[in-house]
């Protein structure tokens, strides 16, 4: 079979490379609005050859979309007007509720399977790729009723041939959790860069200090605003309901420390540790 990644950095690249490793494909052309990065994508040999989309679409069956949630709107429909019956297309895009709203009514809806890798690194570009990325993670697929039989058994294949688990929800569910367990964490990364730089004016005592907790819980905060803008703009609702929890509960540790209540501080530690029963 012959696959189209379309955005070829950190989740384009690593679900190339492991197409063409696991054999699910057997050629992988790139798409990339940068001629830079599908120059590098091939010369890492992540992608066999780049292309233009209206060329690939011609000789794939599989095309995938990798790119930003703002360029997948814009990118989504068009695309579908232009498919035959034996093309499928997947997204990995970080929001589902907007995307599968744009494009309920369309007349080829049911060759599209809305997907997200619940994988990833704090680094972007075709550089970032990384063999075995998606290996024991979680494939969530949205709102499957709507995609044909042959399309969806397709994606299904994919995702066991790489090793992944699978979950299903609908759009409306997807958005709520991962503005739970992703989203949060990397909004609360940024604003924790944000204050260590504000504060920290010797930067070099940052790099000589900073532990294995500090830099395991700022991490994040080397991740690309291109991708994420559109995701927190796109899941807005949701991550504002999960960031006014989130600085609730800040500011109640905040109240403990001044006035010395170190007891209640020490349960409320004690309950986040539940977590723990959770996340082995």
């Amino acid at each position: 079979m012959i696959a189209t990644v379309v955005g070829v950095g950190l989740i384009g690249g690593s679900l190339a490379i492991s197409l063409k490793e696991k054999g699910v494909a057997n050629w992988i052309i790139g798409v990339d609005h940068s001629q830079e990065n599908l120059a590098k994508a091939q010369e890492l040999k992540i992608i066999d050859e780049g292309s233009t989309l209206e060329d690939a679409l011609q000789r794939s069956q599989l095309i995938i979309l990798a790119i930003p949630v703002d360029a997948m709107l814009k990118a989504l429909p068009s695309i579908l007007d232009k498919i035959q019956p034996h093309h499928v297309i997947m997204d990995v895009g970080s929001t589902k509720e907007k995307l599968l709203q744009l494009v309920a009514g369309h007349p080829k809806r049911g060759r599209f399977v809305a997907a997200h890798p619940m994988a990833g690194t704090e680094y972007s570009g075709p550089e970032a790729a990384v063999r075995n990325l998606f290996v024991q993670k979680t494939m969530v697929l949205c709102d499957v009723k709507n995609s044909d039989e042959d399309a969806l058994e397709l994606i299904e294949s994919m995702v066991d041939k790489l090793n992944m688990r699978l979950v299903y929800m609908n759009a409306e569910e997807h958005d709520l959790h991962t503005a739970y367990v992703s989203h949060i964490s990397h909004i609360t990364s940024f604003a924790l860069a944000l204050t260590v730089l504000e504060k920290e004016k010797e930067q070099g005592r940052i790099f000589e200090l900073a532990s294995g907790g500090f830099e395991s819980t700022v991490r994040l905060a080397k991740s690309s605003p291109d991708m994420w803008v559109p995701i927190f703009k796109h899941n807005r609702s949701n991550v504002l309901d999960v960031l006014d929890e989130h600085i609730h509960q800040l500011q109640q540790m905040r109240e403990l420390l001044a006035q010395e209540d170190y007891d209640t501080f020490y349960k409320l530690i004690q309950k986040s540790n539940k977590i723990r029963k959770i996340l082995k």
